[in-house]
């Protein structure tokens, strides 16, 4: 298990009264429910970093294949125009 450090918070009155009562009724102490708390808010920032990552790929990737497939319309084109061309001189 990590090592575990005391740290001092400071918390309005009506905000301790609200987890006083969480923790009351969850049978938890205080350091056990913002340790959750905490936990929880760092994962939830952690997923929102990793989906905003997922999202700015998947844009650059959305712009490759629209790069690609610009590129092999016009190589398509340029083949037809072709094969059309050697049709009409036979």
């Amino acid at each position: 298990m990590p090592e575990i450090r005391k740290v001092m918070i400071t918390l309005p009155e009506n905000l301790l009264r609200e987890v006083d009562v969480v923790v009351q009724v969850e049978k938890k102490n205080r350091s056990e429910f913002i340790r959750e708390i905490l936990i929880g808010y760092l994962q939830k920032r952690k997923r929102k970093e990793t989906e905003e990552l997922l999202k700015q790929g998947y844009l650059q990737l959305a712009q490759i294949h629209r790069e690609i497939a610009e590129v092999a319309v016009g190589v398509e084109t340029e083949t037809l125009e072709a094969y059309e061309q050697n049709i009409a001189e036979e």
